[in-house]
């Protein structure tokens, strides 16, 4: 498509461009942060791989350029790109209160390089097999049921804090099998974690968090030590007892299970909360959509697309790190070794000489499987299929049960969690009537 025909479609979609001074705008803005489209697609049209002097960092905006960094996992270190953005500016002493507070500082394993990322994998292979999260359908239908159930008759709901939050820590914390847990602090560990790589915490801030992350370890440490004695039919006797045919290292360690429980703790309900704050967000501003889903609510291909779509218009991870181990170019830019990037997932699904119309919602698109919500290359999400399921369970339950659902405040009044990671809602009053 030449350019000329490409402005003549973008000017009838929404929100197609805006007008954004690059050199006075930082990611770290708070009103970039909530409202970013227009930060994106002045990146894309001027300066798609751009240097944010707040944050340090180079921000890839573009799909194929962020493609070409998910194809080399290499060049473009995860590993080195996560250890340079984790508790940045406070490291050592995060790492001290860890260690003498929270049984240790254990480094995530599953944000490790090849081979040891292939390794760590492999060895995770086995609690997310796509039979098992099937099976999982009948039980998170009745999570989500039963939540909706004590909100329907009341007329109106906060959709982070009375749905979201608590169907996804429900929901992770089964599949886990922590039978004793606290909602209200899983979430402070979950805020806790995802300061960490958000950027935004001051040194006060980190302390803090760092005391909810040892009260997290030391939560999980009991229950991985029962599991090595007493192992069960739950994932984390699956990561406990995870066995492979490579002779050097056939098992986890102790911390990398207790690193790995961690971040299926917490990405497990962090960003698919995220995720369905956004779903209950479309479905209380778009109310014909609402009713087409209704309308076709069991047909699963209707409501695959539609989750599909609802994941590349609000990807609930907006961006994670890389860092170069060499000089390279990348987007027209040559990168010197040790920068460290940002690859904006968000962007790369908005961007429109990819996905026609990138703001409007449609699920028809001949291209809808090719988002990059969940990254890609050898990092992709391990837990997308479980996070997809929660979210075509949520649709599919919320508008069987409730119609006129809508949002009771003004979008503008809507604010977002303080992290260049996600893009959060905090609060999301909603109305409706039980059907």
């Amino acid at each position: 498509m030449s350019n000329s025909d490409l402005n003549e479609k973008m000017d009838s979609c929404p929100a197609a461009g805006h007008e954004v001074d690059l050199a006075g705008a930082t990611l770290q803005d708070p009103e970039i942060l909530a409202r970013p489209n227009a930060f994106y697609w002045a990146m894309r049209h001027e300066d798609p791989v751009h240097y944010d002097p707040g944050l340090d960092m180079w921000l890839v905006s573009r799909y194929e350029d962020l493609q070409a960094v998910l194809a080399d996992p290499i060049t473009f270190s995860v590993e080195a790109g996560y250890k340079e953005q984790y508790a940045k500016g406070y490291i050592e002493d995060f790492k001290e209160i860890l260690e003498r507070d929270g049984g240790g500082f254990f480094p995530d394993a599953i944000m490790t390089d090849p081979p040891q990322h292939t390794r760590i994998r492999k060895l995770m292979e086995g609690a997310f097999t796509a039979h098992r999260v099937k099976q999982l359908e009948p039980e998170i239908s009745k999570v989500v049921s039963g939540l909706i159930d004590k909100f329907a008759d009341k007329g109106g709901a906060d959709g982070v804090k009375d749905f979201a939050v608590p169907m996804t820590i429900e929901i992770i914390c089964a599949q886990l099998g922590l039978d004793t847990f606290d909602p209200q602090e899983i979430q402070r560990w979950s805020l806790a974690i995802t300061a960490q790589i958000g950027r935004m915490q001051d040194r006060e801030q980190m302390v803090e968090n760092a005391r909810e992350i040892c009260d997290l370890q030391n939560y999980l440490i009991a229950a991985i030590r029962e599991r090595q004695e007493n192992p069960r039919d739950d994932m984390l006797s699956d990561l406990v007892h995870a066995r492979t045919e490579d002779e050097e290292h056939p098992t986890l360690t102790f911390k990398e299970v207790v690193s790995l429980a961690r971040a299926l703790l917490i990405a497990g309900n962090e960003t698919t909360a995220t995720a369905l704050g956004n779903l209950l967000f479309i479905l209380a501003t778009q109310p014909d959509l609402a009713q087409e889903l209704y309308d076709n609510v069991d047909d699963e291909r209707y409501t695959t697309r539609f989750v599909e779509e609802i994941l590349r218009l609000e990807p609930p991870v907006r961006g994670l790190s890389r860092m170069t181990t060499k000089e390279v170019e990348l987007g027209g830019v040559t990168l010197p070794k040790g920068a460290h990037m940002l690859n904006l997932y968000a962007s790369g699904n908005d961007d429109e000489t990819v996905f026609e119309c990138p703001r409007k919602f449609d699920m028809n698109r001949p291209n809808i499987g090719r988002h990059v919500a969940f990254g890609g290359g050898v990092h992709r999400c391990v837990g997308l299929a479980l996070a997809r399921m929660e979210v075509k369970v949520a649709a599919r339950e919320f508008v069987k049960r409730l119609k006129d659902i809508k949002l009771e405040i003004p979008i503008e009044d809507i604010r977002y969690l303080p992290t260049i990671a996600t893009r959060s809602i905090e609060h999301l009053p909603l109305s409706f009537s039980k059907r």
